[in-house]
């Protein structure tokens, strides 16, 4: 048993490494699209495309669904803080605010996400772990400050609006861990997506019958740029991330799994580096070892505290 849990916990640290690296790049991806479309069309065509991949899985037997004799209803409250909350927030924010002050405020979220996770699920954070998410922040701020990227102070609808997004991200990793005492990532992932795609469509007809552009509904799909970032978004930064953080929250604390979210500024800047031949100065270096300490010092090894409500996912794993 011992040895499947630290196989588990292996598997967990790939699992939202995956996470932080398809993340690093989300920001980005969702500019180009709200270059060609309002913010909830390409919601409901990055969720379109995540269910019908999940609809795939599914049917080919790769996903599984059994919610009988479950509470299903409590996943459209984790829905209602990711995908909808989340997603909605970002969009609207990014809308109004850069990615470079998208990706500072978004550094905030372990920070949030440790204070609620002690709030609701008990778990407590050592003075060490505390420190280390600080650093990781910190790491985060002066890479984005030092690039002359910083916030945009008198921004006040998209600072307040990427704000939201983080609460909402936060509020989704504390419930999430909750809820998968019950449910299996799987279940979740698939509920999340579904419930994504029939609200965000909902919106997306309502705004276009309204305005009366229904018509012009489809017409971003017609440039290529739009339909790569629809893939990404809805393949990678949806289906692959939900999937994945949810994994990996059944064998690690909220705490430790959200610091790994401020791994994806370091993984960017990597991917510039060895990808565009993008130049790397020392800030950008001095930032991401404060990033990788923090992210490192969150982590390590520690004994377990009681109290702290951890999922019993793991032990139904043999069950199926």
């Amino acid at each position: 048993m011992r040895f499947k849990t630290q196989h588990g916990r292996v598997y967990a640290y790939i699992a939202v490494l995956v996470y932080a690296a398809i993340i690093g790049l989300s920001f980005m991806f969702t500019k180009v699209a709200l270059a060609y479309a309002n913010p909830i069309d390409p919601l409901a065509f990055r969720f379109t495309l995540s269910f019908a991949a999940i609809v795939v899985l599914v049917a080919t037997g790769v996903f599984r669904l059994s919610l009988k004799d479950k509470p299903w209803p409590r996943l459209f409250l984790l829905a209602l803080m990711y995908p909808l909350g989340f997603f909605t927030l970002q969009t609207f924010g990014l809308k109004h605010a850069s990615s470079a002050e998208g990706g500072i405020i978004f550094a905030t979220t372990p920070i949030l996400t440790a204070l609620l996770a002690g709030v609701f699920l008990k778990e407590s954070t050592t003075l060490r772990q505390k420190l280390s998410i600080l650093l990781s922040v910190f790491g985060v701020v002066l890479i984005f400050v030092m690039q002359n990227t910083g916030i945009d102070l008198t921004n006040v609808a998209g600072i307040s609006l990427l704000f939201l997004s983080c609460l909402a991200s936060a509020g989704y990793v504390v419930l999430s861990r909750y809820l998968l005492r019950t449910f299996t990532p799987t279940e979740v992932t698939i509920s999340m997506m579904a419930i994504g795609c029939v609200v965000f469509w909902s919106a997306s007809l309502a705004s276009h019958v309204a305005n009366g552009t229904m018509n012009q509904i489809c017409t971003p799909l017609a440039n290529s740029e739009f339909v790569w970032s629809i893939l990404y978004l809805g393949i990678l930064a949806s289906l692959v991330t939900a999937y994945s953080s949810s994994y990996a929250l059944t064998q690690l604390e909220a705490s430790k799994i959200s610091v790994f979210s401020n791994l994806s500024t370091v993984i960017s800047i990597a991917a510039g580096a060895f990808i565009l031949g993008e130049t790397v100065t020392v800030y950008h270096l001095i930032g991401s070892a404060f990033i990788i300490a923090g992210v490192i010092g969150t982590n390590m090894k520690q004994k377990t505290k009681r109290g702290s409500i951890a999922p019993s996912y793991r032990t139904k794993q043999a069950k199926g």
